[in-house]
């Protein structure tokens, strides 16, 4: 029988999920029956996994002062596709080599989308760099374009709802403006894409025997040293798609690691 725990590490916290067999995975226990997904609940699923998957790339690889900004043009101007992806396409161009002209590498993930009253504008995540001039950098990048809107991305409210945004379906009047383009633009305007040097977090898989996992279940999770658990986030039940029992759960670091400096300097000191 299956019992293992898959951990992801990231600067400031730690996933694990646990899958088992049966109630604690006790011998002779059996997996519990499956059904059959309907497609609505496979899109919901599709849609969630999505969502966990952009979390944990932002959490590998930025840090709470890094940046969320949005690419705009003036009031009025509309683009076609095409010429936006020029634009975005010069835009990374430069502000690559304003990054590395300072010593720093680029990196980002970024989703194109309709307005409202269908404009097209970009959002993006970029690192905040040593001297703290990334803004200026990426407004210097794309002045003959427009203008940029600028948060940390701590500010924004968090890596889930960040994430949430990234990845989210288009509500009524959106879906309307989407209408009006080709059907691969509209594919194009529904996806995020990512820089090529990006982490992309794998889990660390362990195998438990039965007692450890009953011990879990019964007794909670405990936290590492320097850590403490997100009780919001720990979630536990049955899998009824695939029989198997689970116990997702996150450790949080007590002292928040706020810049990749000073994660460089952690990782120097063997912190």
């Amino acid at each position: 029988m299956a019992h293992w725990l898959d951990t992801f590490r990231f600067p400031n916290s730690m996933e694990h999920e646990i899958k088992w067999i049966g109630k604690y995975g006790a011998k002779g226990e059996k997996r519990a029956a499956r059904h059959r997904a309907t497609p609505e609940q496979i899109k919901k699923q599709n849609q969630a996994n999505r969502e966990k998957y952009v979390r944990r790339l932002i959490k590998a690889n930025f840090f709470p002062d890094d940046l969320w900004i949005t690419l705009k043009y003036p009031k009025g101007k509309r683009k076609p596709l095409w010429e936006v992806k020029k634009d975005f396409t010069n835009f990374v161009s430069r502000l690559r080599y304003r990054y590395e002209k300072r010593g720093h590498m680029l990196k980002y993930i970024y989703r194109m989308e309709v307005g409202k009253r269908g404009g097209i504008h970009i959002h993006m995540i970029i690192p905040r760099i040593r001297g703290g001039d990334a803004d200026l950098l990426a407004q210097e990048a794309w002045k003959k374009c427009g203008r940029i809107h600028f948060e940390s991305i701590y500010e924004y409210g968090g890596y889930e709802k960040l994430a949430n945004y990234i990845v989210k379906q288009p509500d009524e009047e959106v879906e309307k403006q989407l209408s009006l383009f080709p059907e691969e633009e509209r594919k194009e305007l529904l996806s995020y894409n990512s820089s090529r040097n990006l982490i992309r977090p794998e889990p660390e898989r362990k195998y438990y025997r039965r007692w450890t996992v009953k011990k879990l279940t019964e007794e909670g999770p405990k936290p590492h040293p320097g850590y403490y658990i997100d009780k919001n986030s720990i979630r536990s039940g049955k899998n009824k798609y695939t029989g198997m029992s689970y116990l997702c759960y996150t450790e949080c670091r007590i002292n928040e690691v706020k810049s990749r400096e000073e994660w460089k300097q952690m990782q120097e000191g063997g912190g």
